[in-house]
């Protein structure tokens, strides 16, 4: 089971729909509005096993977010998919280069998210 999700986006519209779709996994979801808000509990908490990141945000947004993660080695030990309606392949290449596991454009369809959890984190969705 997925423990610790958390969710990093400055639209509390998003938070709430990210609730609804994520409820089968039955996991503690975690909020941050922008990317400073995220390493700011990524310090605090070591029990966070999946990050969904938007990429246009206030204070520090996603790419930024993504720079800091891969120089601090966040993204070897949580993985990190980037949910954003930027959706430019060249976009795409950036986060995926910068540590992200996968890209998803906004608006998506929630099988699609849950079809990318399922197989970037197979082991803990299953147990």
């Amino acid at each position: 089971m997925l423990s610790k999700i958390l969710l990093v986006d400055d639209s509390s519209l998003i938070h709430q729909m990210y609730r609804l779709v994520l409820s089968r996994y039955n996991s503690e979801l975690l909020d941050a509005m922008n990317g400073q808000e995220a390493l700011d509990l990524l310090a605090e908490r070591r029990d966070i096993q999946l990050i969904l990141l938007d990429i246009n945000m206030p204070v520090m947004n996603g790419v930024q977010f993504l720079e800091k993660a891969a120089a601090l080695g966040i993204h070897t030990r949580i993985p990190i998919i980037v949910i954003s309606t930027e959706g430019k392949e060249e976009d795409t290449i950036r986060c995926l280069k910068l540590g992200a596991k996968a890209y998803l454009r906004k608006p998506f369809n929630p099988s699609d998210l849950h079809e990318l959890i399922d197989k970037i984190l197979p082991d803990v969705v299953a147990a």
